[in-house]
């Protein structure tokens, strides 16, 4: 266990060091937002190139490691839904509560951290992991987040609306044109190259601080009161309950002959594991839902992480 939390405690300090500099007003708020673009449009997208073009293009296309995650994923938002549904909370908050639960924070820490912890061949099962969060678990539950007040027309429009924003979203794009460079064997000229390399190198520690930053400023909307049974069962079920339900699917997949590896289920559970994706928050508040309570799963997702995941590591890996 301390050899594995010697690998993890650099990213999670991380973390820390940007939660404690916008805490403490050494990074103003307003800075956050230029942070975000930088990690968002440029660190993030070059890292997630160099990794997809660096990675056998099967890897990228596996349809078992897509439909083994892909199914937890559509279980996870079902029953986060059909349990808080229950409890008289609406659709809206229902829907983004369930994408927070399911939505593992595999940009901003699961890509380096698991190269680091895995090696280079982790990279391809999270790639994946993290294009179908973006394009398909994203886009169900903003679709479900509408059924509140228009219906299945909403839904719809939603869902089109979704589809248009991450068509404009660079993370897509980079992880395509990384798979499309993996199978054509392309290389970029050296400069260009060089160039992309430098602002992939940059992706890992100001995400994180980024991260640690994003919680900060999210702790604004935490003066109003939340009773703690809508948010720590949700993170929880981040924690637990969703790599439990990989592992689990995995081994019957594997059980029925499927072509999955120890190796790329120990990657997929180790994804399953993260906690809650920060970038949430901004779909939550783009849609009106409560705000309050994803940051709040947020943040006890990413405390708890650090000795959860790290947990998970020395079981798995």
């Amino acid at each position: 266990m301390l050899s594995v939390l010697q690998i993890t405690f650099p990213f999670f300090a991380l973390v820390l060091c940007g939660y404690l500099a916008t805490r403490t007003g050494v990074l103003p708020v307003p800075a956050i937002g230029g942070l975000n673009t930088f990690v968002l449009y440029f660190a993030l997208p070059c890292m997630l190139y160099r990794f997809g073009a660096g990675t056998p293009i099967a890897q990228l296309l596996d349809p078992v490691v897509g439909g083994v995650y892909l199914l937890c994923a559509l279980l996870l938002v079902g029953v986060t839904i059909a349990a808080t549904r229950r409890g008289r909370i609406g659709w809206n908050d229902a829907a983004f509560g369930a994408l927070v639960t399911a939505f593992p924070n595999s940009g901003f820490m699961g890509v380096p951290l698991l190269v680091a912890l895995l090696g280079q061949a982790s990279a391809g099962p999270v790639i994946v992991t993290m294009a179908l969060d973006m394009c398909v678990t994203s886009s169900l539950c903003i679709a479900l987040s509408r059924l509140d007040g228009a219906g299945a027309h909403g839904a719809a429009v939603a869902l089109r609306n979704a589809l248009r924003g991450m068509a404009v979203n660079p993370m897509p794009w980079a992880i395509f044109l990384g798979a499309l460079a993996s199978a054509l064997q392309w290389r970029l000229p050296t400069p260009v190259d060089q160039t992309l390399a430098m602002l992939a190198g940059a992706a890992s520690p100001v995400a994180l601080f980024t991260l640690g930053a994003v919680l900060a400023r999210s702790q604004t909307s935490l003066h109003e009161q939340v009773p703690w049974r809508q948010y720590v069962p949700l993170a929880l079920a981040k924690l637990v309950l969703h790599p439990l339900l990989v592992w689990g699917v995995g081994r019957a997949a594997i059980a029925l002959g499927a072509p999955l590896s120890d190796f790329t289920l120990t990657a997929l559970v180790l994804v399953a594991a993260l906690p809650s994706a920060s970038n949430v928050v901004l779909l939550v508040e783009r849609f009106g839902a409560h705000g309050g309570r994803v940051a709040r799963i947020i943040l006890v997702s990413t405390v708890l992480a650090f000795l959860s995941f790290s947990a998970a590591v020395a079981l798995l890996a």
